[in-house]
C-alpha cells in the first residue's frame, strides 16, 4: 500500500515539474489576433502576456474608435491565448494522473 502511495507521490511530484515547465515554454508561443480589416494587430503569449500592439496610423484620428479596436481585439487574443494554455497545461495534468478506475470518465 505504502509503495503504491509513494509511487503516486513521485508522479505527481514529476508531473508538477512538467507543468512547470509547460507554463515556461508557453512563455514562447505566440497568439497572434487582428482587428477584422487588420488596422489593429496583438500578439500575446499563451500566458497572456501582450508583446506587441501594432496599429495603422488611421486609427489615432479617432480615440473613441481606437479604444473599441483595442478592446475587442484584445479580448479575442486574451480567449485565443487562454484556450491554448489550458489546452497545453492540461494535457500535461492528465498525462500525470494516477490510473484511478473511473476518474477518466469524470474528468472529461
Amino acid at each position: 500500500m505504502f509503495g503504491d502511495m509513494m509511487g503516486m507521490m513521485g508522479k505527481l511530484k514529476e508531473t508538477q515539474q512538467k507543468v512547470e515547465e509547460t507554463k515556461k515554454r508557453l512563455d514562447t508561443v505566440l497568439v497572434d489576433e487582428s482587428s477584422s480589416d487588420n488596422l489593429l494587430k496583438i500578439t500575446l503569449t499563451a500566458n497572456r502576456e501582450v508583446k506587441s500592439i501594432t496599429i495603422a496610423d488611421e486609427l489615432f484620428n479617432d480615440k473613441e474608435q481606437l479604444e473599441d479596436y483595442l478592446i475587442i481585439t484584445l479580448n479575442k487574443a486574451i480567449a485565443k491565448a487562454t484556450k491554448v494554455n489550458e489546452t497545453e497545461l492540461a494535457a500535461v495534468a492528465k498525462e500525470g494522473m494516477p490510473n484511478i478506475p473511473g476518474l477518466s470518465n469524470f474528468m472529461e
